[in-house]
């Protein structure tokens, strides 16, 4: 095929080419586009428009372009949304037409560290419930999951099956999550997290550590949640004051 027009014009075909290819199924997720120099040959245009369009797929996510390795594209997102909405990991998953699904690696009753003490705001011997899961998205591990619950609010222990943690809490305390206190860090490899996601070691990840309040702003929940990079896409609405 062979695109024509001025360089401009040119840029925006091929972007609007290889984003129909993406649509049809010519090129998928993850899959590394042909070279530069085979496919501005497929497309009948310069290297220069090809490198053009490519940056602008670059700017709007749809592709990636590692540097001496190729240019990939993009995965969909399995999480998206504005950093600052509230959301359960299923709800996120399922939002982006996904089927959430879980992996219990383990529950148990322990005693709190420093952090876990300050942050539940427990008593001295106050114990926690701790609950780590792996979150999947059409069966493939896209978050590691550490929740930490103050042991009088769940004297039976954790009895879900797959669902939010926020919907089983309320169902089984009577108490709404209202609002978090979120900190955000991003990290580079890590032996246990990025084996459990299946990562590479050149993979990101990003951790999303929450303090979780019901509606009367008592902590009910301390969250650690490691998401794979490649996987979230937040954005943040910026208001000039």
């Amino acid at each position: 095929m062979s695109i024509k027009g001025n360089f401009r014009s040119l840029s925006l075909l091929v972007m609007d080419k290889i984003k129909s290819d993406i649509d049809s199924g010519v090129f998928k997720p993850g899959e590394r586009l042909p070279s530069e120099a085979e496919l501005s040959k497929q497309l009948g245009v310069s290297r220069a428009t090809l490198r053009e369009a490519l940056r602008l797929l670059e700017e709007e996510k749809i592709v990636i372009r590692r540097h001496g390795v190729g240019t990939f594209i993009n995965s969909r997102p399995v999480f998206t949304g504005g950093i600052g909405e509230l959301f359960s990991v299923t709800d996120a998953i399922e939002r982006q037409g996904y089927k959430a699904g879980t992996i219990l690696i383990g529950t148990a009753f322990g005693e709190p560290c420093e952090d876990e003490r300050k942050h539940l705001s427990l008593n001295p011997g106050e114990g926690v419930l701790m609950v780590e899961r792996i979150r999947t998205a059409d069966g493939d591990p896209v978050v590691y999951c550490f929740d930490r619950i103050p042991a009088r609010l769940v004297p039976e222990g954790y009895t879900a099956e797959g669902e939010s943690i926020f919907n089983w809490l309320e169902s089984k305390t009577g108490l709404r999550i209202a609002y978090a206190v979120a900190h955000i860090e991003p990290l580079g490899y890590s032996e246990k997290v990025s084996n459990l996601l299946q990562c590479d070691k050149n993979a990101t990840l990003l951790l999303l550590k929450q303090i979780h309040y019901d509606e009367s702003e008592r902590p009910v929940l301390y969250s650690h949640n490691y998401f794979r990079a490649d996987k979230i896409h937040f954005h943040v609405v910026r208001r000039r004051l």
